[in-house]
């Protein structure tokens, strides 16, 4: 494959999924399209419901990337220098969100002026890598984004033996790409690691833990609309009133002045005598009734929305306190731990698939700094917090009975606790800690 066909089959890769993306980056942000509307609904409605969103899908991203926290590395004592000064124990978590929202985000690991490492997080929306079929190893990469000030298309394209930098005459360009400069890649292999959402093995891109609650999040929108909507107009209790004159006042063009017709007589109208404010309705005549209409019972629209609310919590995985659903009894904290368990392994599930990609990252910066092969770099392990929400009281109880138990020794003790490897290194230089035998 030539390089001109391998960048076109990288540039098509990564616009294929655009669209989707987008679909998905209005979900994420609370700004899709109200749904299941009639045509005639639509055209009474206008925009006026245009920020009726119940933001459920950022909830369930974040529910799942906030469990997400890496604490440190095994197997290079060094590494967690690298990564702090990365800025990775902040920016690791978009990439998580990223990975989670569209099914994909990425790692570009090169080295700085300085020889040092130096790791970018980047967007799906800018980024494709191309797999070998049998091995599965990125073989090639491709970075493009715009220079709207100059009107040029920027690329990078990342191959195992070398990397090319292109540039296009306009913007948003996908073909007429022309070479600049290129460089030989002394590591061997293609700096660019996908994040991956997936539940499997084979399919050209991961999944949006949004996908499968894009219909039940229109349909609870569209039940707080419809709610609003009846609240608005027949919500409140409407009066009625019979045996009562209207009366009548001209219509004033925009300039205040009456409006005249044909005869030259002032137009007029006829308005309510009983004004809204009013706190009473008082009448001269005896034939005067008045009245009032039931209000609309919106007990309907609730049970809908917890009918959807439960459906969105089977598939996110949500537990009800999260989305707003509340007992009359507050739950135990241990109630609600067990109302977070699915959620706990959900996330869990995610650290396996994410851990994988981080630890090839490691490799790649060790190899950066210190010139090896990263696939001869072995005994790198990531760490993560864990996934379940106990307090810090809590762990450190059960750490310390662990302990002192004589099951696990003081560094893998403090590790438990969420310390990383510096920071134990500096706690047992400071204060020795007592290892059980």
């Amino acid at each position: 494959m030539t390089q001109d066909e391998l960048l076109t089959l990288l540039i098509r890769r990564l616009n294929e999924p655009l669209a989707r993306y987008a679909d998905l980056g209005r979900y994420y942000d609370g700004k899709q399209p109200l749904a299941f509307l009639s045509p005639e609904a639509k055209t009474a409605l206008g925009n006026r419901f245009g920020v009726m969103a119940s933001n459920i899908p950022r909830l369930a991203v974040t529910a799942l990337a906030e469990r997400l926290r890496i604490t440190g590395f095994t197997g290079d004592a060094g590494l967690w220098g690298d990564w702090i000064r990365n800025d990775l124990d902040q920016t690791s978590g978009v990439a998580h969100r990223e990975a989670l929202l569209l099914g994909d985000s990425y790692v570009i690991v090169w080295a700085d002026r300085f020889g040092r490492p130096q790791v970018t997080v980047e967007s799906a929306k800018q980024v494709a890598v191309l797999t070998d079929p049998g091995s599965r190893e990125t073989i090639a990469a491709i970075k493009r984004w715009e220079d709207k000030d100059r009107n040029i298309t920027h690329a990078v394209l990342y191959q195992p033996d070398k990397i090319t930098k292109l540039t296009a005459q306009q913007v948003g360009a996908v073909t007429g790409f022309t070479p600049v400069d290129s460089i030989s890649n002394p590591l061997g292999v293609v700096p660019v690691v996908n994040l991956r959402n997936t539940d499997y093995i084979l399919g050209d891109f991961g999944n949006s833990e949004i996908e499968d609650l894009k219909p039940l999040v229109d349909a609870l929108n569209k039940s707080l609309a419809d709610m609003m909507v009846t609240s608005e107009y027949v919500g409140r209790p409407r009066r009625w009133a019979t045996g009562i004159e209207l009366t009548e006042e001209p219509v004033l063009d925009v300039d205040g002045n009456p409006v005249l017709d044909e005869d030259g007589q002032p137009v007029m109208r006829e308005i309510n005598p009983i004004p809204e404010g009013h706190r009473a309705m008082i009448s001269e005549s005896s034939d005067a009734k008045f009245g009032q209409l039931n209000a609309a019972d919106l007990s309907g629209y609730e049970a809908s929305v917890r009918v959807i609310l439960g459906q969105i919590m089977a598939v996110s995985t949500l537990p009800a306190h999260y989305v707003g659903v509340f007992s009359d009894n507050p739950a135990s904290a241990d109630a609600l731990r067990a109302a977070e368990a699915s959620l706990t392994a959900r996330a869990e599930a995610r650290q396996l698939a994410f851990g994988r990609a981080w630890e090839q990252v490691a490799r790649l910066m060790i190899a950066v700094r210190d010139g090896r092969d990263p696939n001869l770099i072995d005994d790198i392990r990531v760490h993560w917090a864990d996934a379940a929400t106990r307090s810090v009281a809590q762990e450190a109880d059960a750490v310390v009975k662990l302990y002192q138990a004589g099951l696990l020794p003081a560094a893998y003790a403090l590790g438990k606790l969420g310390y990383s490897d510096d920071e134990i290194a500096k706690i047992k230089a400071a204060t020795p800690v007592r290892e059980v035998a």
